[in-house]
């Protein structure tokens, strides 16, 4: 759903006498609350959206303010040396090809530049991340099945 849709919705609710709506499409879903002289509109995963008008008022599920989304902290990888391999992009971090599976490399492996180090699952499409760097992993930063963001880093290599 874009952002105009969106906005044409609030305003429908903030002017008419409907307390309460609720929308799902394929990108996600919309539920705008209107309570007093404000409207919130309440977003569920993917979609998240801060619209700047007042009185309305755009909520993420759990009841908090839309912000910046917040980033994953990582406080082993800005302390660690060696070159560090960053996700290309946001999904699930997979450290195997298959559950239970011999995972594609752990600490203290030897590995080139090329090889298949990790899977990451983005739009239900399987990504084989290769090494950038030839060394040897000294440290995975992320936990098989875990969600990653862009530019988070995922292993160091020395």
């Amino acid at each position: 759903m874009d952002l105009r849709k969106l906005k044409t919705l609030i305003d429908l609710v903030a002017d008419s006498n409907i307390t309460e709506l609720e929308i799902t499409e394929a990108e996600g879903k919309v539920r705008i609350v209107k309570s007093g002289s404000q409207v919130a509109a309440t977003t569920a995963a993917p979609m998240q959206v801060a619209i700047p008008a007042a009185p309305l008022v755009a909520q993420v599920p759990g009841g908090s303010e839309a912000t910046a989304p917040e980033s994953p902290s990582v406080p082993a990888a800005n302390k660690a040396s060696g070159h560090i391999v960053k996700s290309p992009m946001v999904g699930t971090f997979y450290c195997s090809a298959s559950p239970g599976g011999k995972p594609f490399v752990e600490v203290g492996d030897s590995i080139k530049q090329g090889e298949t180090i990790c899977i990451i699952e983005a739009m239900k499409i399987l990504n084989e991340i290769e090494c950038d760097f030839t060394g040897t992993i000294t440290k995975i930063l992320a936990e098989n099945g875990q969600a990653v963001e862009y530019g988070q880093p995922l292993f160091v290599i020395e």
